[in-house]
C-alpha cells in the first residue's frame, strides 16, 4: 500500500487550504492565468506552499488546477501544459521537503472549450491523460480530482489517471446543496456508491457552498461506502465588499466544522474557495491528537433518485409548428420587435401574417446588435393576443451561461417552445458599441445545452425536476465564403440536437444546390430557405459589403442597377426573391420559407405565398 494511503487510514491527514485565493490576496489578479505563475513566479507558489505547511498542512495541492491543454489556450499556453505541470511539481515537492504529501491537483475540463459545443470523449481523454502524465512525471504522491459537478466527466479523468499511472486517486465532487440536509440533483449518496464501484482510493466532496452542505454530504457518504472519505469545503459564500469578493466564515466556525468531520471518520480533511493558512492553523489546533472516527458503513441499498435523462421526444409532440415540420412546406416571417413598448404595429402585422395562413412568426433576437424589445416578451404578446406559433431567436452575444439558462427555463414555463439559437452579431455593429459581448459559448454550445434541457438536464448536466420541450432550430449560410466549414459547423449543430434551420437570404439558388451537396452526409432535418427582397440597388450594395454572411451575385446587380427607378427596383427585388423561392421550392430538402417582408410591408408577403400555393 503507497505511503500517502497507510498514513491516511491510520492517522488522517489536514490538507492545505485554496490556492487561487492566496494568490489573490497577494495582488495577483484574476485575468492572470494563476497556472502559469509556476514558470514565471516560482517563489510566490513555493511561499505560499510553504505557508500552508507552518500552518499545520500535511499534504499540499500543486497549482495546476487548471493547467490543462483548453484552459491554457485560452491564455496562448496550449504548448506549456507538459512544462507548467512539472514545475506545480517541483515546487510542491521542494517545499514539502519529505515531510508532507504532494497531491497533484486537476479540475474539470468540460466548461474550457466554449466553442462548437463541447468536447469529444476522445478528446477529453488525451486532455486528462497529457496533464495526469505530467503530474505523475513530476512526483506527486497521488492524484487528486476535484470541484467536478457530474460523474461522467469525473469517471473518465479516473479512468485515465489508472491507465496512465499507478498512483492513489482522490475523486471529488462538487454537489449543489439546498439547506436542511436537502440536495438538488446529484445526491451525495449516488455519487459514493459509483465512485465506489469504480475503484478510488478516496471518495469526498470539495467546493459546494460551506462547511455546513460538506458535512451534510460527507454523513451521507459514509453509510454507503468503506473507503476513506475527505472533505474540503469553500469557507461559505462569497461577498463584494469594497469591490473584492471576500469568504467571510471564519477559522473558528471552520475549524469546528472539521472537528465533525473527522467525527464522522473524514480522513482527509482541508479547504477550498476562500480558506488560508488561518484556517489550516485553527484546524490543526481542533483536530489535535484526534484520529478519524471509526466507520462501519452499511450495505448501500440507495434507490437513485437522480432521474435517467428524458427520451427524445418528436417535433411534433414539441409545438404546433413542430407538427408542421416534415409535413407540408412551412412558411415563417420575421417580425422585429419594436425599439420602444408599443407593440401595436408588430401585433397588427402579425394578425395580417396569420390571415394569409402563415404557419409561424420568428422574432429577431437584437438584429445588428440593435437595442429593441426582448423577443421572448413580443413572443407571448403575440401569444395573448394573436394565436399563431412563434419561434424566438435568442442569441450568446448578451447573456453569461447563469442567464441564458434562466431565460431559457422561464421561456419554456411561458409555453415559448420554438427557439432558434444563434451566435448573434457582435455589439461594434449596433447603437451600443461599448456595450460588453458576452459570448461565454457560441450557438454550437448553446444548442447542446438546450437538448440537455430538453433531457431533462441542466446547463452543468445536473437533472432538473422536469424537462422542457424545446423545438430548436440554428442557422446556416449557404453562401458563405468558406462553405467547407459552414458545412461543417452544420453538421455539428444538427449533431448538437438542431432540428430545423433557417438560412441567410438566397439570391443564387446554384449556391444553394451547392451546399445542400455538400452536406448530403448529414442527417436529415427541413431547411429553410431565406427570402429578403432587394429594395433598390443601393440596398443590394449595402447588403453586398456591409453585412456579413450575405452575397448579392453581379448578375442580380446589374439588373437592379439597369431597372432604372425606385419602384422598378423594387419589382426586380421581388422578382428575383420569387424566382429564388421558386427554385428553393422544387429542391427536395429544402422544407420551407424563411421570409423577411418584402420592404417592411407585411401585405406583400401574400405575393411571395402565391408561389409556393
Amino acid at each position: 500500500m503507497p505511503k500517502f494511503l497507510e498514513s491516511l487510514i491510520s492517522e488522517g491527514i489536514l490538507a492545505d487550504g485554496a490556492m487561487g485565493t492566496e494568490l489573490y490576496n497577494r495582488g495577483i489578479f484574476i485575468n492572470r492565468c494563476y497556472d502559469e505563475l509556476n514558470l514565471s513566479n516560482p517563489k510566490l507558489i513555493g511561499d505560499i506552499h510553504r505557508d500552508y505547511l507552518k500552518a499545520g498542512s500535511g499534504l499540499i495541492e500543486t497549482n495546476t488546477f487548471t493547467a490543462n491543454r483548453p484552459a491554457l489556450a485560452a491564455f496562448g499556453l496550449e504548448d506549456k501544459v507538459v512544462e507548467i505541470n512539472l514545475a506545480g511539481a517541483r515546487i510542491a515537492r521542494e517545499a514539502a521537503g519529505g515531510s508532507a504529501f504532494v497531491a497533484g491537483a486537476m479540475g474539470p475540463i468540460s466548461w474550457t472549450k466554449k466553442d462548437s459545443g463541447g468536447m469529444s470523449a476522445a478528446e477529453m481523454r488525451s486532455v486528462f491523460s497529457e496533464q495526469i502524465k505530467a503530474l505523475a512525471d513530476g512526483g506527486v504522491d497521488a492524484i487528486i480530482l476535484e470541484t467536478f459537478t457530474h460523474l461522467e466527466e469525473l469517471h473518465t479523468a479516473y479512468k485515465c489517471a489508472r491507465e496512465v499511472c499507478d498512483l492513489p486517486v482522490i475523486a471529488q465532487v462538487t454537489l449543489k446543496h439546498l439547506g436542511e440536509g436537502e440536495f438538488e440533483g446529484l445526491l451525495p449518496e449516488y455519487a459514493a456508491v459509483a465512485i465506489d464501484q469504480w475503484g478510488a482510493d478516496v471518495i469526498g466532496v470539495n467546493c459546494c457552498d460551506g462547511p455546513q452542505g460538506v458535512f451534510e454530504a460527507v454523513r451521507r457518504m459514509a453509510a454507503v461506502t468503506e473507503k476513506p472519505l475527505s472533505a474540503m469545503p469553500n469557507a461559505g459564500l462569497p461577498q463584494m465588499v469594497q469591490g473584492r469578493l471576500l469568504y467571510l466564515a471564519s477559522p473558528e466556525y471552520f475549524a469546528e466544522y472539521a472537528r465533525r468531520y473527522a467525527q464522522l471518520g473524514v480522513a482527509l480533511i482541508g479547504g477550498c474557495c476562500g480558506t488560508t493558512p488561518a484556517h489550516i492553523r485553527e484546524m490543526k489546533k481542533f483536530l489535535k491528537a484526534m484520529r478519524p472516527a471509526a466507520r462501519h458503513a452499511g450495505k448501500p441499498h440507495i434507490t437513485v433518485s437522480v432521474s435517467a435523462p428524458a427520451q427524445r421526444m418528436p417535433p411534433s409532440e414539441k409545438s404546433a409548428f413542430g407538427a408542421t415540420l416534415g409535413t407540408k412546406f412551412s412558411v415563417s416571417v420575421e417580425v422585429d420587435p419594436p425599439f420602444g413598448i408599443n407593440a401595436a404595429r408588430a401585433l397588427t402585422g402579425v394578425k395580417l401574417l396569420k390571415d394569409l395562413g402563415v404557419d409561424a412568426v420568428n422574432i429577431a433576437d437584437g438584429p445588428r446588435a440593435m437595442a429593441r424589445m426582448g423577443p421572448m416578451a413580443l413572443a407571448l404578446l403575440i401569444k395573448q393576443h394573436v394565436g399563431i406559433e412563434t419561434i424566438v431567436h435568442y442569441c450568446c452575444r448578451d447573456r453569461n451561461l447563469l442567464g441564458m439558462q434562466m431565460d431559457l427555463i422561464g421561456a419554456a414555463a411561458l409555453g415559448l417552445n420554438n427557439v432558434m439559437i444563434i451566435t448573434g452579431d457582435p455589439p461594434k455593429m449596433g447603437n451600443y458599441p461599448e456595450a460588453t459581448a458576452v459570448f461565454d459559448i457560441d450557438s454550437i454550445g448553446l444548442i447542446r445545452f438546450v437538448s440537455n434541457l430538453n433531457r431533462g438536464l441542466d446547463f452543468a448536466e445536473r437533472p432538473i425536476k422536469e424537462p422542457t420541450k424545446f423545438l430548436i432550430g440554428c442557422g446556416v449560410n449557404p453562401g458563405a465564403i468558406d462553405t467547407d466549414l459552414e458545412a461543417e459547423r452544420f453538421r455539428q449543430k444538427v449533431e448538437a440536437g438542431a432540428e430545423f434551420a433557417f438560412s441567410q437570404p438566397i439570391y443564387d439558388p446554384r449556391l444553394l444546390e451547392s451546399f445542400l451537396t455538400k452536406i448530403e452526409g448529414v442527417p436529415h432535418i427541413p431547411l429553410f430557405v431565406g427570402i429578403l427582397p432587394l429594395a433598390s440597388h443601393r440596398n443590394a450594395e449595402f447588403l453586398h459589403n456591409e453585412v456579413p454572411g450575405m452575397q448579392i451575385p453581379k448578375s442580380v446587380m446589374d439588373r437592379m442597377s439597369s431597372a432604372g427607378t425606385h419602384e422598378a427596383q423594387q419589382a426586380v427585388g421581388l422578382s428575383v426573391a420569387l424566382e429564388a423561392l421558386e427554385a428553393a421550392h422544387s429542391m427536395g430538402r429544402i422544407g420551407g420559407a424563411y421570409i423577411f417582408p418584402p420592404f417592411g410591408d407585411y401585405q406583400k408577403v401574400g405575393e411571395l405565398l402565391r408561389v409556393i400555393r
